[in-house]
């Protein structure tokens, strides 16, 4: 396929100003929402095809977020497109400012593995809200969903308009030397550095979600039973391959053991089993193989540490005694491996979390006003919760993305259309009267009238 004329034809099809009309967009996320609603059963076979993952979580974590992001943009978009008035200074006077919100152009987004549905369609969502033309590059990791994704889409819309292309590593490459007007990525730290290094190259803006340590803090003060039920959900969800999913703990020594036995009795009591519909396989024996060799010392196995390899299966797996120094606290664990580390002061907490990279999520448990205060004050991340894991993500008003290493820029809702549209800045002026102060010759008594009116 020649890529170069590909988005050439959708930057042609852009500059026609099709997709400027409010009318377009609405028209082609409702035919988005059919199509996706009229082959469900197709999504959720290919998905499980490539994770074991049930029609309920794919349903719950995939599809629902798909379509809430779908009828949000339409009911909405009207609104988010109006130009915003704002105050014109004095210096202007009489004039009108204000700000037109403008589609970037033609756009890549490229998708991630673990939630292949989502990670994918919802930044094409925002974009096409936005006005936007959109190349769609799946992960090629799930080839079963990225096959299906192909199929709907290149079946059902103008290529020039939204277009979904197959491959992998060097079609991705490929795909990164041909200039667009904004990149989405949603993977990994060091491939993300990849993506901003070749964007780069064209003065591309991009934004990147990326990923990172993700802590947890437990005080002794919570509610152990309903904190205990909230992180195994958070952690295990996907097998654990989620990006906000919690990475480590911290539980306040005290409780320790306590919270240790509810966390085994939990998991035990869920019976996590891709049988039972409520677990997944890991994606892949690359991904497999990296996660095993986190479990090389029995010791610090306090829960799980078996593993089926002809299944990928991996059970709900928990490490004590471990440091911040060993191997799986030096990268993103990705799986449903889960170390359990104590502190003594909520200070010596944040002291060695703020060691590690920022984080895309964080989250506390507590009852304390004064360490939610010290833990939202002094830890930057993404974005996180109090007194629950994961759960922020399914707001749609509140901003996604992450902070220094976990990513760059933001989505959902409104952030979304925000993140392909450019801010066009307008003032207006009128002919009704100029004052000369600006104009030469520059005059100690218009010196100090400019003083006046810039102060």
């Amino acid at each position: 396929m020649n890529y170069e004329d590909c988005i050439a034809q959708q930057r042609h099809f852009f500059n026609t100003n099709t997709t400027k009309d409010v009318s377009f967009r609405i028209k082609e996320l409702r035919r988005l929402r059919s199509v996706l609603q009229e082959n469900e059963e197709l999504l959720y076979s290919s998905i499980y095809s490539d994770f074991k993952k049930s029609k309920f979580e794919t349903y719950t974590t995939e599809l629902s977020i798909i379509y809430h992001d779908i009828d949000l943009a339409i009911s909405k978009i009207k609104k988010w497109t109006k130009k915003k008035r704002v105050f014109s200074g004095l210096t202007n006077l009489p004039a009108r400012s204000y700000i037109i919100p403008e589609p970037y152009g033609t756009i890549l987004v490229i998708g991630a593995w673990n939630y292949p549905y989502q990670l994918s369609l919802c930044p094409a969502i925002a974009a096409i809200s936005a006005g936007c033309t959109v190349i769609l590059k799946p992960s090629e990791v799930p080839s079963n969903t990225a096959s299906t994704l192909a199929k709907l889409i290149n079946q059902n819309f103008d290529p020039n308009f939204f277009k979904v292309i197959e491959g992998g590593v060097q079609e991705t490459t490929d795909l990164l030397k041909i200039k667009f007007d904004k990149i989405f990525f949603t993977g990994s730290v060091p491939v993300g550095k990849i993506i901003y290094q070749a964007a780069a190259k064209h003065l591309t803006p991009v934004t990147l979600e990326l990923g990172g340590k993700s802590p947890a803090i437990i005080t002794k003060d919570v509610n152990m039973a309903m904190t205990v039920k909230r992180l195994v959900w958070a952690k295990f969800l996907n097998a654990g391959q989620t990006c906000i999913a919690p990475d480590y703990v911290m539980v306040e020594s005290s409780v320790h053991k306590t919270f240790l036995e509810a966390m085994k009795t939990e998991i035990l009591n869920t019976d996590y089993q891709v049988e039972n519909h409520n677990y997944t396989q890991i994606v892949n024996d690359k991904n497999f193989e990296r996660l095993v060799s986190f479990l090389d010392n029995p010791d610090k196995i306090s829960l799980g540490g078996d593993y089926n390899a002809e299944k990928r299966s991996i059970p709900p797996t928990l490490l004590t005694n471990v440091e911040f120094s060993d191997k799986i606290m030096q990268e993103e664990i990705f799986g449903p491996i889960l170390p359990v580390l104590s502190f003594e002061s909520i200070e010596e907490a944040i002291t060695k979390i703020k060691k590690l990279p920022k984080p895309l999520s964080c989250y506390v448990f507590t009852k304390s006003n004064r360490i939610k205060k010290k833990v939202l004050d002094e830890i930057s991340f993404g974005g996180g919760a109090i007194n629950d894991a994961v759960m922020h993500f399914s707001e749609p008003r509140l901003p996604f993305g992450g902070v220094g290493d976990s990513g760059i820029g933001q989505y959902h809702g409104r952030y979304g259309f925000e993140t392909f549209s450019h801010q066009k800045s307008i003032l207006q002026k009128s002919f009704l009267i100029e004052l000369n102060l600006k104009y030469s010759p520059y005059t100690k008594n218009k010196l100090k009238w400019i003083k006046r009116l810039l102060s």
